[in-house]
């Protein structure tokens, strides 16, 4: 299978899929589902993805199977093979921080111009878009990650907003995506003592202070929060990534 370009990834994570509304349906639901078991490891990283046990396991046909899979392999959570099928993504360090990296770089220096440029109307939405994820982590719990996750989705994206950049919005919400199981893992973490509603206040008030300098150093200092703390305790030996054969990779 030949390799997509990036911004075909891009556009191919942001659409829907082709057919009528009840098949597009259909494939979202398997889609949200396949998703959801990635990123909680319920399939594990690097397991192989083979349709007929899936179609008995989400109870659809081969056809939206493919469908959702695909949209997956443009999220970075799942692998073509070819004529071989599919596979989880593996999982890595170096992957991590190259995410992580990237979405510093993109969005500290979004973030400013946002505050720059934001009006009134956006100061609204941010503050209405803080306290609705305010009320998911106090505290942030695992069995409340799900709904906290779009949350959190929508508190960053309208952080941004005062200044409107398409293509920085759709990069980082494919870069936000690949790193939400990387969160999911670290939520996990023995000893985690995190406090994630204090740094999106500390954001969140520098932000709507005017304070775009301080507010971008506490935006990447959250951003790295969760790739530091897993090289921490993967360093001290509290944990093992799955199927991981050392600190630096993670394979099946």
């Amino acid at each position: 299978m030949s390799k997509r370009s990036f911004m075909a990834q891009l556009s191919a994570a942001l659409e829907c899929g082709e057919g009528d509304d009840e098949l597009r349906t259909l494939t979202e639901q398997t889609y949200a589902r396949l998703r959801a078991d990635i990123i909680e490891g319920h399939l594990q990283p690097g397991s192989k993805l083979r349709i007929d046990h899936l179609r008995g396991q989400y109870g659809v046909s081969a056809g939206t199977l493919r469908e959702a899979l695909t949209r997956l392999v443009s999220d970075a959570l799942v692998t073509a093979e070819g004529q071989r099928g599919f596979r989880v993504s593996p999982i890595a360090l170096e992957d991590l921080e190259d995410l992580t990296r990237l979405r510093v770089h993109i969005e500290t220096h979004a973030l400013r111009l946002a505050i720059r440029h934001g009006d009134m109307a956006w100061r609204k939405a941010l503050e209405a878009s803080f306290e609705a994820m305010s009320e998911f982590e106090q505290p942030l719990t695992m069995a409340r990650r799900r709904q906290w996750e779009v949350l959190n989705a929508r508190f960053h994206d309208a952080l941004l907003a005062g200044h409107e950049s398409p293509w920085t919005r759709r990069v980082l919400r494919l870069l936000t995506r690949h790193g939400e199981r990387y969160r999911c893992f670290a939520m996990q973490l023995p000893g985690m003592t995190r406090d994630v509603h204090l740094e999106h206040k500390g954001i969140f008030e520098l932000a709507m202070a005017g304070e775009d300098a301080r507010a971008a150093l506490a935006l990447e200092a959250h951003i790295c929060a969760t790739p530091y703390s897993l090289i921490r305790a993967l360093r001290d030996g509290s944990i093992v990534l799955p199927g991981s054969v050392d600190e630096r990779s993670v394979v099946a």
